[in-house]
């Protein structure tokens, strides 16, 4: 009996969606909490190729939601134990991994080699480079987030509005699961909605997943969703870029203090605090740039000089550069 009987069955999938998805280049960004359901519901599946993209290691602290590892994986690369436990798993699908992290300089290469994209990291700089690529090249991108006891996911690009269009300010919070916390079954959840989102997509399932958000509360084990195809792209954004798209030209502000970054994100840069942001240059005709460790940071400044400074401004993510 075929590994597939159990899916080909169902009139959704039947022999062809199966021949749809061993055909399908899934890119997954971030071997975390969200892809400990996503990737081995892929595999399983049958997802003919799935690169796996990830720069971090194994901590013992990630144990409690990032299931496809144990207690001897840590200190290793999760990419390369994810990797292992899908071969394991499907053995006929091709599983390609490469350690590093997301940045706006290998983006596009990566999106472009694949048919769908999943946002699995837990960095909002990385899941706005995504969508901005994903938008560029008129790829589908499945992004999911989850903080606490609550989360969502949501289909973007592909011909539906990005995440800009929906999330077009800066995060409120700059809480992650490092600061606030997580509950593992919360993640899974999300990662499991992810991971059906993204079949979803692939065999044709309508209504589409695209332009589609739900939204999953565990305290009250409710969920809910709204379509959102009609949401308009912002005019205009700060674009993330790496550290090292960074030139002498830019006006380079550094946001974090010695203590927290003894060294800057660029050799250029100039250290001022979001509080006097009045300190900042006013040579209107260079690029400005804004650098902090997850972009929130830089985000809020640039909010704030823009009405001021008719020029370009861009954030630098330093934990993702």
């Amino acid at each position: 009996m075929s590994r597939y009987a159990r899916q080909t069955i169902m009139p959704e999938v039947g022999a062809k969606g199966q021949a749809r998805l061993s055909s399908t280049r899934v890119l997954v960004i971030g071997a975390g909490g969200l892809a400990a359901p996503v990737l081995p519901l892929l595999a399983g599946a049958g997802v003919g190729r799935i690169t796996i993209v990830d720069g971090d290691t194994v901590d013992l602290s990630n144990l409690h939601r990032q299931t496809l590892f144990n207690e001897a994986d840590c200190g290793q690369s999760k990419v390369e134990i994810a990797a292992q436990r899908c071969r394991a798993l499907n053995g006929e699908i091709d599983i390609i991994s490469q350690k590093q992290a997301l940045t706006n300089e290998n983006a596009a290469n990566l999106v472009a080699q694949s048919d769908v994209i999943l946002d699995c990291a837990d960095s909002y700089a990385a899941s706005y480079i995504l969508s901005d690529t994903c938008l560029a090249q008129g790829k589908p991108l499945i992004s999911a987030s989850v903080l606490g006891m609550s989360g969502y996911v949501g289909g973007f690009c592909g011909g539906a509005p990005s995440l800009r269009a929906l999330f077009p300010d800066a995060p409120d919070s700059g809480a992650s699961c490092a600061t606030a916390g997580v509950l593992g079954p919360v993640v899974a959840t999300i990662g499991a909605m992810q991971a059906q989102m993204a079949l979803n997509l692939i065999l044709g399932v309508e209504p589409s997943p695209l332009g589609q958000l739900v939204q999953y509360d565990a305290r009250t084990l409710r969920s809910s969703g709204f379509r959102f195809d009609h949401a308009p792209e912002p005019t205009s954004c700060f674009r993330f870029l790496s550290a090292s798209q960074l030139t002498a030209a830019d006006q380079i502000i550094e946001l974090r203090s010695l203590a927290e970054a003894p060294s800057p994100a660029h050799p250029a840069a100039k250290r001022i605090t979001a509080n006097n942001l009045h300190d900042i240059d006013p040579n209107q005709g260079k690029r400005l740039a804004f650098c902090c460790a997850t972009g929130l940071r830089a985000w809020r400044a640039a909010e704030r000089i823009q009405p001021d400074w008719p020029g370009e401004i861009v954030l630098v993510a330093a934990s993702t550069s």
